[in-house]
């Protein structure tokens, strides 16, 4: 073969390589714009109220406006959430299903609990945000911060009463925070947040915790009293209330937090524009004011990649917690 003939060859052989790739891409780009050809439903394993349900229906109103698409919210509740999310596992992987969650979802495996779905049937979009917890008091207990309670707590081991979501984080959260500062309490768990606050509020128990998005309003209201913070810095809509950390306590910043997941399988230029569109509806400014107002949000948007990671991590941690305070689902 002449030596002009092998360079033809090779050339022709190297083309042919390098557009394997500009195919490949361009069949993937076509599955996202061909995409949505129905509505889009956005899961909720929870009933309307509390947290969830709303911050996925501000964003449901911003992608309509945005995109023009039908975007519908379904309500699944039940089983601590398990429900909604087995149903967004079985659905077909096309695009058409979005599971909204908060961060109970990824203790659902940690229980030692049978599941009627996987964790690999669902596959991590990104997280939305988080806020941090906030315990509260009954306006008549003595105590204005959580450090009082918990010297009260020492005195008379057992006494005082706590309530949370049963099986959630609040409830691995509290028993961190009694093994690594040496005091009791009578935890209470509760199966939603109405018994949690008709509780709280008619102060059969001494102190809840719940996100700072569910207990502001009772707050506000001067039906409850908060007397801790459980991130690493104070929370913006209440300055004046001191975080764990800072009265003294041996404690991990703790958040509560909300995210998206999709049917495993769902092509990744879809989920890509998926991320985009919800990223592009969450910083829109109305947007972003409603979440840090009513829900005193930190915005986060990561990547599907990062989001991952992030609750690899914290299932090993409270997973960690869990076996060594020997807990049973609430």
């Amino acid at each position: 073969m002449s030596e002009l003939r092998r360079r033809a060859v090779l050339a022709g052989t190297i083309a042919t390589t390098l557009s394997v790739p500009v195919l490949t891409n361009a069949q993937s780009t076509d599955k996202a714009a061909d995409w949505p050809k129905g509505p889009i439903k956005f899961v909720v394993p929870f009933p309307p109220g509390g947290s969830l349900d709303p911050i996925t229906r501000i964003i449901q109103a911003k992608l309509i406006e945005n995109t023009g698409w039908n975007v519908v919210v379904d309500n699944k509740a039940g089983g601590s959430g398990v429900v909604g999310a087995t149903v967004a596992a079985k659905s077909p992987p096309d695009g058409n299903t979005w599971l909204f969650v908060f961060d109970n979802h990824i203790l659902h495996t940690l229980w030692g609990l049978p599941l009627p779905y996987n964790d690999s049937e669902l596959t991590p979009v990104m997280q939305i945000g988080r806020s941090a917890q906030g315990i509260a008091a009954h306006p008549t207990r003595p105590y204005n911060t959580f450090a009082e309670a918990v010297k009260a707590a020492k005195a008379e081991p057992g006494k005082i009463s706590i309530g949370s979501l049963g099986s959630s984080l609040a409830q691995i959260f509290i028993a961190f925070l009694q093994r690594e500062n040496g005091f009791q309490l009578n935890y209470i768990p509760y199966k939603g947040g109405g018994p949690l606050y008709q509780d709280a509020l008619a102060g059969v128990i001494d102190l809840s915790v719940s996100s700072l998005a569910n207990s502001m309003p009772h707050v506000r209201a001067g039906k409850l009293k908060l007397v801790a913070v459980t991130g690493e810095k104070r929370s913006k809509l209440m300055p004046d209330v001191p975080t764990l950390i800072e009265q003294g306590l041996k404690a991990t910043p703790s958040y509560a937090w909300w995210g998206v997941y999709a049917p495993t399988g769902t092509p990744k230029p879809i989920v890509a524009r998926m991320h985009a569109e919800i990223s592009k509806a969450v910083r829109a400014p109305d947007v972003t004011q409603k979440f840090v107002d009513q829900f005193d949000m930190e915005v986060v948007l990561n990547s599907p990649e990062q989001f991952a990671a992030f609750t690899s991590k914290e299932r090993a941690f409270w997973a960690k917690v869990i076996q060594e305070n020997n807990l049973k689902a609430g």
